[in-house]
């Protein structure tokens, strides 16, 4: 997308991304979207539990 770029540091691995503010004003579904996508990617190595599990959590500790 036009207004974004990402900084890499020597390796050329990502490292940060700047998003120009006439972009963000321009495409604010686009840049969540966007930012929903660097979220979900920064979490693939993180383990998950099953819907029920997480809802027996919540219920455990008295939020559902």
């Amino acid at each position: 997308m036009k207004g974004i770029s990402y900084l890499v540091d020597n390796n050329s691995l990502k490292k940060s991304v700047a998003i120009d503010i006439k972009t963000i004003y321009q495409n604010q579904d686009a840049i969540h979207d966007f930012i929903d996508v660097l979220v979900a990617e920064s979490r693939l190595s993180e383990s998950s539990i099953s819907w029920n599990d997480a809802k027996q959590q919540l219920k455990d500790k008295g939020k559902l």
